[in-house]
């Protein structure tokens, strides 16, 4: 940290997210900026990111290299939401403006020169899971300059009513049960609520913000107990983790005890408000903020 970085706390943040399509993360950066006062947003000119920033009337522009040094000169701290804009950010302010870096992604840290380089630049990394400050640690940065701050998603006023034996899975990560018809969205929070079972099949995952969205909904999950989902999906509390891949045995499970469905739903619902709403997440991340700002992260 530099000294006097506290003096910029009354600053806004500034908020750097490459991704071009409406993702986790994207999600994440955006319900951030929208609920700190003065935030500042830059998104790539075509992302959907910048246009739903727009849509919201947020303090959104256009990112770019000269952009992100101009808007650092006037910003307390810049939070870098996903790796390229960890890279822009060193490469355009070097150590001039402290670095909060958000790490959601499961893989290995990269271990090469460069990597090893930008890594030492960040005043503080917000991992969205334990398994993920675990991925950090591995590399050599030290758990002091590291704090887990998991997702967090809104959660709908009513729960969802589901109709008998509908199942739904990301179109993204699509998932076949024989006999089982499983409807694939891009369309999630829509087609949760009438979901009676949401699938979430991925090799590895930081946390899973769609399993995370599912529960908040009241809808079970069901789920690969890969990287940061376990933190998430409690196995046979508010869903089933599936460790040998047979997700039709879990999803049968849950389609034929109807009433055992609902309390796992119930009991996700809860515990997404107890630990993953969006407010936890924000209050997570303003805590990380001071701590930067007042020279509380430990080098």
């Amino acid at each position: 940290m530099k000294e006097g970085s506290a003096a910029n706390a009354g600053r806004p943040t500034l908020h750097v997210d490459t991704g071009r399509e409406m993702r986790g993360g994207q999600w994440q950066a955006l319900y951030l900026v929208e609920r700190l006062g003065g935030a500042v947003l830059l998104a790539p000119s075509d992302s959907a990111l910048l246009t739903e920033g727009q849509r919201r009337g947020l303090q959104v522009r256009a990112l770019s290299f000269f952009e992100l040094r101009s808007a650092a000169r006037k910003c307390s701290l810049i939070h870098a939401h996903d790796a390229r804009a960890h890279t822009m950010a060193c490469l355009a302010c070097g150590a001039r403006t402290p670095l909060v870096v958000s790490r959601r992604v499961a893989f290995p840290v990269k271990r090469g020169f460069f990597s090893q380089w930008k890594y030492a630049h960040a005043s503080m990394y917000l991992a969205v899971s334990k398994f993920v400050a675990a991925r950090l640690m591995d590399v050599g940065i030290r758990g002091a300059r590291i704090r887990v701050v998991p997702d967090g998603v809104p959660i709908p006023a009513e729960p969802a009513k589901p109709v008998a034996g509908r199942v739904v899975a990301l179109a993204s990560k699509p998932v076949e049960i024989p006999g089982i018809p499983v409807h694939l969205t891009s369309r999630l929070w829509e087609d949760l609520s009438t979901a009676s079972v949401f699938v979430y099949q991925s090799e590895l995952e930081g946390l899973g913000s769609a399993a995370l969205a599912a529960m908040a909904a009241g809808v079970p999950v069901v789920a690969g107990a890969v990287g940061g989902l376990p933190e998430a999906v409690e196995h046979e509390q508010t869903g089933l983790l599936v460790r040998d891949g047979d997700f039709a045995g879990a999803v049968r499970r849950l389609l034929d005890n109807p009433a055992w469905a609902t309390e796992l739903g119930r009991r996700g619902r809860e515990r997404v408000r107890e630990e993953f709403s969006v407010e936890t997440m924000v209050e997570k991340t303003e805590r990380a903020y001071r701590e930067v700002l007042n020279g509380e992260a430990v080098e």
